[in-house]
């Protein structure tokens, strides 16, 4: 099993509520829908710590090629264009369980 985690902060701070609630919205519509993604979840930061960053998203796949077809998949193409205008930064970390 491989599992993703990206984070990023929204470009906007005064749309920063309703854009982080899109960007989650977002993610979370590829639940179930491409083959490979086990899980997805994603979440807005609490606030705890003033340099955290906003959005994350923390995915689980079968494998590496299961990661790829994810990557590549026109459902997450879509979710990235819905995403990118929205936030600044990504940090991504990927490991194998």
């Amino acid at each position: 099993m491989l599992k993703h985690v990206v984070t990023w902060k929204i470009k906007d701070p005064a749309h920063a509520e309703a854009h982080a609630a899109e960007v989650e919205r977002a993610l979370e519509s590829v639940r179930g829908r491409i083959p490979g993604l086990l899980t997805i979840e994603a979440g807005i930061d609490i606030g705890y710590d003033r340099d955290a960053d906003d959005v994350v998203v923390g995915a689980e796949s079968a494998d590496r090629a299961a990661l790829d077809v994810y990557e590549q998949h026109p459902l997450h193409q879509d979710v990235k264009r819905i995403v990118r205008p929205l936030v600044t930064g990504g940090h991504v970390a990927d490991r194998e369980c």
